[in-house]
Formats: C-alpha cells, sequence, structure tokens
C-alpha cells in the first residue's frame, strides 16, 4: 500500500481540487504572517478600512489561522476562476461586477471545499479543519502568495501567472501537516500603473493599498448609508462592485471563461437594459436577486436603487 507521505497527501489533494473544479491549488505551511503585520495594522490605523469596523477584530487570528483553527498545520488555498462566458447586456449602463453575474460564490466554493475537505478526510482520517471564503478573518492574498499561486498586483488583487486576476479565493485549514508550496516570490506588475491610473476615484492610493473610502466595490456593496456626494456621478455607471482596475490590466489578456456553470448570467444581467434597472421595484428585487441567489442580494433593495441613481447620475445631469 503506497504511504500517503505529506509530500503525496498534497499531490493528492491537488489533483481533487482540480477534479472539483477549482483552477489552481497551492499549500501553505500554517503560521503567523508577521511579513503582514506592520502593514495591516497601519492600514487599519490610517482609516482605510471606512466602516468596516469588523477588519478591527480578531487581528490575531487574521495573522495567524493557528489562532483560528486549533491544531492547524497546513493551509491549502484554492482558486475558481469566474471571468464570464458572456457579458453583461450592452443595452445596460447601470454595470454590475463580473463576479456578481450568476449565483453567490459562498454557496459554489464552500460546497467544493466541503467536498475536498471529505476527500483529505478519507485519505487521513484524523484530518480536523475548516473551510473558509471570504467568510471569516484570514488574509486570503497573503497565503495565496504563500502557497505558490502568484502575486499581489497594484490594484491589492491575486494575480496568477498567465491567467489573470479574475478568481475566488477560497482556504481549507487543517490539522493535516502537507508538503508545503515555494511562496511566489516575483512580481510582475513592474513600472505599470494603469490600474492606479484607470480608478475614476482615486482609490489605488500606493501600489497595493486601497482606500476603501474611495472604493466603488466599497461604496456599493458594503456602505450601508448612501453614496456621498462626493463620488455620485463618479461611479462610471457601477452599481454593484467595481472591475475596472481589474479591465485594465494588462495580465488579464490571459483570461479565459470560467467553466463553472453556477456562474452563468443570471436572467437580470444577460437581459436588463437601463431603464429596467432604473425602474426596479421591491418585489422584482426580491423575486429576480434575492431569491436567485444572486450576490446582489447583500445589499438591500433601498442601498441598491440608491447605486443606480449614484452610478447614472452623470447621464442625468
Amino acid at each position: 500500500m503506497e504511504a500517503l507521505t505529506p509530500e503525496i497527501l498534497a499531490q493528492k489533494i491537488k489533483q481533487e481540487a482540480l477534479a472539483l473544479g477549482f483552477d489552481a491549488c497551492g499549500i501553505a505551511t500554517a503560521g503567523k504572517l508577521h511579513e503582514h503585520e506592520q502593514s495591516f495594522t497601519q492600514w487599519l490605523k490610517s482609516g482605510r478600512n471606512a466602516k468596516m469596523g469588523y477588519m478591527e477584530n480578531n487581528i490575531e487570528k487574521r495573522l495567524d489561522p493557528r489562532k483560528l483553527v486549533e491544531g492547524a498545520r497546513s493551509v491549502i488555498l484554492v482558486a475558481l476562476n469566474y471571468y464570464p462566458q458572456k457579458f453583461q447586456n450592452t443595452g445596460s449602463a447601470a454595470i454590475v461586477s463580473k463576479y456578481a453575474y450568476g449565483i453567490d460564490y459562498h454557496y459554489v466554493v464552500r460546497e467544493k471545499l466541503r467536498r475536498l475537505s471529505g476527500k483529505l478526510l478519507e485519505l487521513v482520517p484524523e484530518h480536523q479543519g475548516r473551510e473558509f471564503t471570504d467568510s471569516a478573518p484570514v488574509l486570503e492574498r497573503a497565503w495565496a502568495v504563500k502557497a505558490g499561486l502568484g502575486w499581489v498586483g497594484k490594484n491589492a488583487c491575486l494575480i496568477i501567472p498567465r491567467k489573470g486576476s479574475f478568481f475566488f479565493l477560497g482556504e481549507l485549514i487543517t490539522n493535516v501537516g502537507l508538503s508545503p508550496d515555494k511562496p511566489f516570490e516575483k512580481d510582475h506588475c513592474g513600472n505599470c500603473s494603469r490600474c492606479i491610473e484607470a480608478c475614476p476615484t482615486g482609490a489605488i492610493v500606493a501600489p497595493k493599498t486601497i482606500d476603501a473610502r474611495r472604493c466603488i466595490s466599497y461604496l456599493t456593496i458594503e456602505l450601508k448609508d448612501r453614496i456621498p456626494e462626493t463620488f455620485r456621478g463618479k461611479l462610471k455607471g457601477r452599481i454593484f462592485g467595481c472591475d475596472i482596475c481589474q479591465d485594465v490590466c494588462p495580465h488579464n489578456r490571459f483570461s479565459a471563461p470560467t467553466r463553472e456553470t453556477a456562474f452563468e448570467q443570471l436572467q437580470a444581467i444577460a437581459l436588463w437594459d437601463t431603464t429596467e434597472w432604473k425602474n426596479l421595484e421591491k418585489p422584482r428585487f426580491n423575486q429576480m436577486i434575492k431569491k436567485a441567489l444572486s450576490p446582489m442580494a447583500r445589499v438591500k433593495y433601498e442601498k441598491l436603487m440608491d447605486n443606480i441613481s449614484a452610478a447614472l447620475a452623470a447621464e442625468e445631469d
């Protein structure tokens, strides 16, 4: 019988991850992210987390997964491509981020991670762990770099070589010791600053540093209040999330359409034009967005309508 060494276990887990539909998988040894402690705490002190107060909680857990999962020895990182097969209806000036075209990725990634965890349990009955996808205090991109998946670009997105940045990330933190990958050490952004220059609200205040108070994704999703007057008419039509800094990135010329059917366009994305978005009524919002398990259900109806008003303000002036 084949001895399940840490190297063989790592290989089997990666094979299973790809079989489940993930596009990349890497492994890192669990430990404290010492190199990120100062920059993260300084980011918080500067107030660049805006009203996301939860970012200030559980800082030690964010920096060390062993405090999040007892006995953690390995962090398995996975990436799932969401670049669309088809783009949003060109008749709509109300633009939705590509990540929100289909059903909420949390359901999709989490289910695949559960199956991956089940496979590890088959191989190692002592396996205990937890699955996460943007759902716990985990510095995902830092761990993705540590697991060798890619580097963090100037727009603060993880960029996978020759694949781009349109990926959801997920983690399986386990007490099983697995052979780790070599961290990704190169930065292929070079002197390029297209993302910084393209951001219409100036949210990328320094390479790899986002001021959430100015970020369109924050303003249209995380911010529960009305969009401030300063930014109304400056959203370039974005009503939920934003892809501008990714769309201009040269590395995304390698983006290939996702194979995940769950990310196929919902009817609202595929068919609605500008008028339908502007005249959206709450019952239809509940039926076509909330019940369809769209990521857009993260915001309340009133918030979405304010987003639409703010995003289309320039066209109405």
